[in-house]
């Protein structure tokens, strides 16, 4: 038992190979965003009249670091299961990484005397409240927004994550079908994310939350090595999944798309153009700015119904023997229910009496007729 736990200590300090292969993912990334071509997609209008724009290339960036890996594991320059191998020291290196640039954050935001709604830092005192949820919007770095940065590299390393862990699953010979299940849908779910990037830039994390400790590492620590938490049970684990079982999952992982995507979608085309017809019809918008159609005339937060119904997915191909590799989507719900009263609140103050009219209108909160 001493022996297990010296082991685990001694893989949670990161090599110089580990911290490698981060620095090294991380100055890609950074250049790949700043030089592959781009669509320039303008963000949301903040308080002071001004709009940010964003270089949404994540999906050539991803996709020219799929070819440079595949190249490297062909020529023999790097192992398919270097990730994997590595999983604890990455986790340790990227945490660690994570408290530096949030104390870098704070301290530098803190002293900026920029008046713009972007870097204005907005600091209450209270030092752990400003180094958690962060004083500044949208901070950079060198020209690169920091927040739709990091977001990108979580999903990308989410990706990476589980080709590593399939990898390994393969050359173990214990791939089965729900193995090809979870990284199925979570492969659709993350190419799916950046073909609609730019939608990104109108959600709650870009126009409302500072960047902070909270963003910084949920972004690049919970993201990739906790919604791959399924894939690390699945490696040590054999499932075999029934097909009634891989059907359901399918069907969920389907439902839950058309929603979380669908609704997303809808939002994003209403905000850039609010006379644009939804399922055939003009939209119902309630005091001029609320959109009370499509999915949104059903839900006040439908995408995060579909949200769920994709986290489930990924967790239903690993069975029902362990709540381990439900974790995901147990924590997401709780997230969700946490952020989606956050947003009441702030929409309550934010439009008055047109908040409370929508709410008549569609009053379930996630989930029709249950919540």
């Amino acid at each position: 038992m001493q022996l297990d736990a010296a082991m685990l200590v001694a893989a949670l300090i990161p090599s110089w190979s580990s911290v490698l292969l981060l620095a090294s993912y991380l100055v890609y990334l950074a250049v790949a965003g700043t030089i592959l071509p781009s669509k320039i997609v303008p963000g949301a209008l903040l308080s002071d009249g001004s709009r940010l724009h964003y270089r949404c290339n994540g999906l050539v960036s991803l996709f020219l670091l799929l070819v440079l890996t595949a190249t490297g594991v062909y020529m023999g320059w790097i192992s398919p299961t270097a990730i994997a191998d590595k999983g604890v020291e990455l986790l340790s290196a990227t945490f660690i990484f994570s408290l530096f640039v949030s104390f870098v954050l704070h301290a530098g935001g803190s002293r900026s005397h920029n008046q713009s709604s972007s870097l204005k830092p907005y600091v209450t005192g209270n030092f752990i409240h400003d180094w958690w949820f962060g004083v500044q919007l949208n901070p950079h770095f060198m020209g690169v927004d920091l927040k739709f940065f990091f977001v990108r590299a979580g999903m990308t390393a989410w990706l990476f994550i589980n080709l590593s862990l399939l990898a390994k699953s393969y050359l173990a010979g214990t791939a089965n079908l729900s193995v090809f299940l979870y990284q199925l849908f979570c492969a659709l779910y993350i190419i799916d994310y950046f073909v609609h990037e730019e939608f990104m830039t109108s959600t709650w994390d870009i126009i409302a939350e500072r960047l902070g400790f909270m963003l910084v590492f949920g972004d690049l620590v919970f993201i990739p090595f906790t919604f791959s938490i399924q894939g690390w049970w699945l490696l040590q684990n054999k499932v075999e999944l029934p097909n009634v079982a891989a059907i359901a999952s399918c069907l969920i992982f389907v439902v839950g798309y058309l929603v979380f995507r669908g609704a997303n979608k809808q939002k994003h085309v209403f905000k850039k153009n609010p006379n644009a017809h939804i399922w055939g019809k003009r939209p119902k918008v309630v005091g001029g700015k609320l959109l009370a159609s499509g999915y949104w005339g059903i839900t006040r937060h439908c995408n995060y119904l579909g949200d769920l119904l994709l986290a489930l997915s990924f967790s239903l191909p690993c069975g029902a023997s362990s709540v381990i590799p439900f974790f995901y989507p147990i924590y997401l719900l709780i997230l969700l229910v946490w952020r989606e009263r956050r947003d009441e609140a702030r929409c309550s103050q934010k439009y008055k009496e047109v908040w409370a009219e929508y709410c008549k209108l569609v009053p379930w909160r996630i989930l029709p007729f249950v919540y």
